[in-house]
């Protein structure tokens, strides 16, 4: 594959020491979604990707731009905070369900010592499948549950996982084609979750692993203590077997896109607000709350009856406990700026300051 490159493994140079990883991935590899994709007329895409750990450290010239850019000026030698203790969450478990349908969190996590789905060889994501799959069925309790791997599941399980909306596609999406991410397919992939149905994870799809808890209502509380119980759960079983997830103190929890490092988490509720989203101030309002707004269908999708996907904006620089609470207290006004609209009352006296 790298009969085009020079031969430069006698050098002693900086420049030699930055053409490639040790596993072997190039700037080609970085940059190749950036270059077949030009982006989105509406929504700024990244146009690089990381094919393992190291990626960060040895193309940082090119990636720390790219990190600040993206979160809000985070700088390169910033420091972000973990923050997986689900007690340090105030409130949450109040939001009320006329409005708010329901509530989600999710995040991504790799496994150290294997390369990212853009670069892993077919054996590692097996392997990644393996260690995966061998943790989760060890989870008891509320967090029991089972595996689907793509490739063997029955054409019921196939058609419930799709009625249940878990089940991922092959991409055809060309930012993750352009990346390599389909290689392969569906070989090494899968959908694990647990019997009621709460807490899901897709195993080597964007990233090894995509980790979401989830349930119908208004009880982020409950959510975010099932999600931060069970990835603590997991990340001890992989220590066990004498491995973790990729993490340090710039980057926080390493992924494939720098879009997604950090935290990887993206909190967010299904709320009805057809009066607040109609209002002028809508869109001032997300932004002072550090909030974004999706269609309930995915990025670039229309509300359907006023109803929205309410989601932190941030990821990286702020803890998991913080984007939550952003989300919960956001929300909470969201909802309150509702009620008195439906009234027929004014917001002005409400307007949130800038967070």
């Amino acid at each position: 594959e790298c009969e085009e490159f020079p031969d430069l493994g006698q050098h002693n140079n900086n420049m030699a020491k930055t053409t490639a990883t040790a596993n072997g991935f190039t700037i080609d590899g970085v940059i190749q979604t950036g270059v077949d994709n030009p982006g989105h007329p509406f929504i700024m895409t990244v146009g690089c990707v990381a094919g393992d750990e190291e990626t960060y450290e040895v193309f940082k010239e090119l990636l720390d731009p790219i990190i600040e850019d993206r979160h809000g000026g985070y700088k390169p030698t910033d420091k972000h905070k973990t923050d997986l203790n689900p007690n340090n969450l105030k409130g949450g478990d109040d939001l009320d369900p006329n409005y708010v349908l329901s509530s989600r969190v999710r995040t991504g996590r790799s496994i150290r010592g294997f390369c990212l789905p853009p670069h892993c060889s077919r054996g590692e994501r097996r392997g990644v499948e393996r260690m995966s799959v061998e943790a989760l069925d060890s989870l008891s309790g509320d967090l029991k549950g089972k595996y689907y791997a793509l490739k063997n599941m029955t054409d019921a399980e196939q058609q419930q996982l799709i009625d249940d909306h878990f089940l991922f596609d092959k991409p055809v999406s060309p930012l993750l084609l352009a990346s390599g991410m389909a290689r392969d397919w569906p070989d090494g992939r899968g959908i694990w979750h647990n019997d009621t149905k709460t807490f899901l994870v897709w195993v080597n799809e964007e990233d090894h692993l995509r980790v979401i808890s989830m349930q119908k209502g208004g009880n982020m509380k409950e959510v975010f203590n099932r999600f931060c119980t069970g990835l603590t759960k997991i990340e001890t079983l992989f220590k066990d077997k004498g491995t973790s997830f990729m993490w340090n103190e710039h980057l926080g929890y390493v992924l494939t896109c720098p879009s997604n490092l950090g935290t990887g988490l993206r909190a967010g509720v299904h709320v009805k607000i057809p009066n607040m989203s109609k209002h002028a101030k809508f869109e001032e309002v997300l932004k002072r709350l550090r909030l974004q707004k999706r269609g309930t269908g995915g990025v670039d999708t229309a509300a359907v009856g006023g109803t929205f996907d309410i989601s932190n904006a941030d990821r990286l620089g702020f803890s998991e406990v913080e984007l939550v609470q952003m989300v919960v207290d956001g929300v909470k006004l969201l909802v309150e700026m509702e009620k008195k609209l439906e009234k027929g009352q004014s917001i002005d006296n409400i307007m949130p300051a800038q967070k």
